[in-house]
């Protein structure tokens, strides 16, 4: 392409410009010339002129940018002003084609070629990230729980039967999803071990029986849950021929969580593995990445979305991606890591200081302190008033225990990929607060 352009450049001005212009030009393509040539997620990050050129010219590929097209059709790309099209950076077709959402779109050259890279660098990225027996992967503009209900649906179909056995998470998503399939739930009950809510494996084997279509698991959630031992119910999948689908929702920035994962798919039967691209890869609300060991059952995936698909999350994915590159998403990992360390220590003087104590729980995310000593919902609205987003404040019954009955009110507050140290001292500081006015006022009361 550029010696094409030297040719046509040539005599228009001296030589010597014209090749150190070029070699400038060539350097500031160089990545997007990499990535055509290695389809892989590059150590360093793009700047966002590169990313916005990229997007640009594949996007002006698509037939609705053909300034001699006549386009009659219902679905040509038609848009009520150039900000909405803006919003989706001109891949107004969308991508996929009705009954087969990663086919190519005959109006969508660029299109195409985007969810092509978006959903290879969405594997390079899985599995360098710690799960490198992964097959394929595809990014869906959905978010988690309908994802996971459309995993769900190709292990219905492959099965035959219509119950999904589901270690209780309190999370109206996936159930949702898993419902609107046409899947019974079928929910394991969890127990209290000290501060841990788990479900026994035991018990996940009593509830598959020959009616079971489908175990979906869980890898993240907010304490006391705990992560699924899904190592062991992959192994209980492979030993009863039951398909196994992860809800992996914002596990891919926890090395510990990954290394769970990939312990699974190492042991047993994992079928599918399902994360947020905005938990993860720090994207707006709105996709999912599915990968799976077995490229088929992604491919059965892909075919089971119904219609087109906006383009819109697949390109921010893309866009995320290439922009964070594995050096910088290595970093942010680090800093997750240092940050939830930050929040022990920090969460652990302000339970000292009021007579409470942090929950004995494995999550490498989020912690949580005891509320014995204080009306929680009332430590839930101050913190609201303070402007501290994100925590989430129980009685020992309410829904998001994942149990029957915790042994006292709690609060759990999150370090996850993002956030800032100041983020978690400012939270710190906030919640010190919260509790030293929730005495005042029901000594007042």
């Amino acid at each position: 392409m550029l010696s094409e352009l030297e040719k046509l450049l040539k005599g228009t001005i001296p030589d010597s410009v014209l090749r150190r212009g070029l070699l400038v030009l060539r350097a500031r393509l160089k990545p997007v010339h990499l990535l055509f040539e290695e389809r892989r997620v590059p150590e360093e990050g793009w700047d966002d002129e590169i990313i916005d050129f990229l997007l640009t010219v594949l996007s002006m590929m698509d037939t609705d940018k053909d300034p001699d097209s006549a386009r009659i059709g219902e679905r040509e790309a038609r848009v009520a002003s150039a900000l909405v099209g803006e919003l989706a950076h001109g891949f107004c077709h969308g991508v996929g084609r009705s009954g087969h959402v990663s086919a190519v779109q005959p109006k969508a050259a660029g299109g195409s070629l985007a969810y092509y890279y978006a959903n290879k660098l969405a594997l390079d990225m899985l599995q360098r990230m710690g799960l490198p027996g992964l097959k394929a992967a595809c990014v869906l503009p959905l978010a988690t729980g309908m994802a996971v209900g459309l995993s769900a649906c190709v292990a219905r179909d492959l099965t035959g039967q219509r119950v999904a056995v589901f270690p209780r998470v309190d999370h109206v998503s996936p159930v949702k999803g898993l419902e609107l399939v046409g899947l019974r739930v079928k929910t394991v009950e969890s127990e209290v071990c000290g501060d841990a809510v788990r479900v026994p494996v035991q018990r996940v084997a009593d509830a598959v029986d020959k009616d079971t279509a489908v175990i979906v698991s869980t890898t993240t959630f907010f304490p006391p849950r705990e992560p699924d031992d899904v190592k062991a119910i992959a192994k209980l999948a492979a030993e009863h021929g039951v398909p196994h689908v992860i809800n992996n929702a914002y596990g891919v920035q926890s090395r510990e969580i990954m290394k769970l994962i990939h312990g699974a798919i190492c042991a047993g039967r994992v079928d599918a593995i399902v994360q947020s691209t905005d938990k993860n890869f720090l994207t707006p609300v709105g996709g999912t990445i599915v990968a799976s060991p077995d490229a088929g059952f992604v491919e059965k995936v892909s075919k089971m979305y119904a219609g087109r698909a906006s383009a819109a999350p697949i390109i921010q994915f893309l866009a995320a991606v290439l922009s964070l590159g594995t050096v910088k998403y290595e970093g942010l990992r680090r800093e997750q890591e240092s940050n939830r360390r930050l929040l022990s220590e920090k969460l652990q003087k302000v339970a000292d200081a009021h007579g409470e104590r942090v929950l004995k729980v494995f999550n490498p995310i989020a912690a949580g302190m005891t509320l014995k000593g204080f009306d929680a919902k009332r430590v839930g609205h101050y913190l609201y008033n303070l402007r501290v987003t994100g925590p989430r404040v129980l009685e020992p019954t309410d829904f998001g225990t994942c149990c029957r009955r915790y042994h006292s009110p709690y609060i759990t507050i999150n370090a996850a990929i993002g956030s800032s140290a100041k983020d978690v001292e400012l939270a710190m500081n906030k919640l010190d607060k919260a509790l030293v006015q929730s005495k005042k006022t029901r000594a007042r009361s």
